[in-house]
């Protein structure tokens, strides 16, 4: 009998799943802290609210891609676990994505 892993199967995923979404949050905490010292400018914040709402949506979608990461590492299937994205967009682009492969 041999020790060999399944063919497709990777046993460092799940690890590397784990480490991959907690760099994802590392940046998104450093985008929220990014994003809160430029809104306590009145007059930036006046001037590039625009641009300060795409902050927010990074935040999110990095908040959405980590949580994503964490239930598959966790073991959850892929389907399942982007089934609990909220970003209806973000769901919509990963279940095409699995279409294509």
């Amino acid at each position: 009998m041999s020790a060999e892993p399944l063919p497709g199967y990777d046993p460092f995923a799940s690890m590397l799943h784990t480490v991959i979404a907690g760099e994802i949050r590392e940046m998104r905490d450093k985008l929220e802290v990014l994003s809160m010292v430029l809104v306590c400018d009145e007059h930036f914040a006046a001037s590039y609210i625009e641009q300060l709402q795409t902050f927010d949506y990074l935040i999110q979608h990095a908040e959405e891609c980590v949580n994503l990461l964490e239930r598959i590492a966790g073991g959850e299937d892929s389907l399942s676990a982007i089934g609990h994205v909220r970003l209806g967009a973000v769901q919509d682009r990963l279940r095409l994505a699995l279409k294509g492969s």
